[in-house]
């Protein structure tokens, strides 16, 4: 992940190339440990995808491979930081916080909330134009690299009003923290779930949490938004 990461100190091409060779690694870390799992069923993840065989057949070893690297990178990195953003979110509006712990149900429309105030994907640097697309009278030519700022779509004060307040109770609330059309995440479904039970037990179990410090240290990644950490103290102190 780091590969996406902004470093000024660091040459274009040694993190590439660096982002490249992690990639292969991790995919052969993968794959032998798909290998040792085969005729050995267990409880975890990548032993079920080895061992099932579905309507379909079995999956290719490949395919198990890249669904697990989805899985770790796709499915871990965005929903840490969307968990974070969505805490830092809260602690920064204590009454809603405190309106979360009597109102529970308050998490499904919080969370849509918390994917257009404050998404863990800002950017989406790696679509092309299909054909010629005229935008704000600019020509944009068949074949372009187009860079999406989905953040910025998603606070478009023609589309939301006030997009910059954090209101759980927004109506209509079609935002871009999953992309769209076609490119839509299939993940969505799992991170909101993943987001709606952490925020609750979080709300639930914390007393009296309050930020350390904000802001918090932030990654330097234009793609990925999230802290590094983010320390919280509860309690009398």
């Amino acid at each position: 992940m780091n590969s996406i990461d902004y470093d000024p100190k660091t040459d274009p091409k040694e993190k590439l190339d660096k982002g490249v060779q992690a990639r292969k690694d991790l995919r052969q870390c993968l794959g032998e440990l798909v290998e040792q799992r085969h005729g050995r069923p267990g409880v975890d993840f990548l032993s079920r995808l080895a061992n099932y065989d579905g309507p379909d057949g079995r999956m290719a070893d490949a395919d198990i491979v890249a669904t697990a690297k989805l899985f770790l990178i796709a499915g871990h990195e965005t929903i840490v930081n969307l968990i974070t953003n969505g805490m830092l979110t809260l602690l920064r509006h204590p009454q809603v916080l405190q309106r979360l712990r009597d109102e529970p149900d308050l998490i499904v429309p919080l969370v849509e909330e918390l994917l257009r105030y404050e998404p863990p994907v800002h950017i989406i640097p790696w679509r092309a134009a299909y054909s010629d697309i005229t935008v704000a009278d600019t020509v944009i030519p068949k074949g372009s690299q187009i860079m999406l700022m989905l953040a910025s779509g998603s606070r478009d004060p023609k589309r939301f009003h006030d997009p910059d307040r954090f209101d759980p109770d927004r109506r209509d609330n079609q935002h871009l923290g999953f992309g769209s059309g076609i490119h839509l995440c299939f993940g969505g479904p799992l991170a909101r779930r993943e987001t709606q039970i952490a925020l609750t037990e979080l709300v639930r179990r914390l007393d009296r949490p309050r930020l350390v410090a904000d802001p918090p240290p932030y990654r330097p990644s234009p793609v990925l938004r999230g802290p590094i950490h983010l320390d919280i103290e509860q309690g009398d102190g």
